[in-house]
C-alpha cells in the first residue's frame, strides 16, 4: 500500500508563487516516478510535470519555464515550485506515484490564482 499526502495549495495573486509538496509512504521501494496532474476538460487529469527516480523531468508546455519539479529521495517527497502563476493555473493538483507499474494518487490540493 502506498499513501501520498499533498500540501502547499492555497490562494495567491497572479504573478505569485506557491510550492506544492507530496510525501510518499508505505511500500515504495520500487518507486520509479512521481508526477503532478491537474484537472482538465471532461474531468480527465492532465500531466503537469513528471520526475523519474533518476531526476529526469518532463513538463507540460503550458508550465515550462514557470514550474519546477524536484524530489528528495531521502524523504520520499516530491515538490512543485510554481512561479509566475496565472489565473488559468487555478485547479486541483494531484500527486501521482508509479510503484512497480501501479499508479497511486493523492487526494489533491487546491490552487487558486486571483487576477
Amino acid at each position: 500500500q502506498v499513501e501520498l499526502v499533498e500540501s502547499g495549495g492555497g490562494l495567491v495573486q497572479a504573478g505569485g508563487s506557491l510550492r506544492l509538496s507530496c510525501a510518499a509512504s508505505g511500500t515504495i521501494s520500487r518507486l520509479s516516478a512521481m508526477a503532478w496532474y491537474r484537472q482538465g476538460p471532461g474531468n480527465q487529469r492532465l500531466m503537469v510535470a513528471v520526475i523519474s527516480r533518476d531526476g529526469t523531468t518532463t513538463y507540460a508546455d503550458s508550465v515550462k519555464g514557470r514550474f519546477t519539479i524536484s524530489n528528495d529521495n531521502a524523504k520520499n517527497t516530491m515538490y512543485l515550485q510554481m512561479n509566475n502563476l496565472k489565473p488559468e493555473d487555478t485547479n486541483v493538483y494531484y500527486c501521482k506515484a508509479i510503484v512497480a507499474a501501479y499508479a497511486y494518487w493523492g487526494q489533491g490540493t487546491r490552487v487558486t490564482v486571483s487576477s
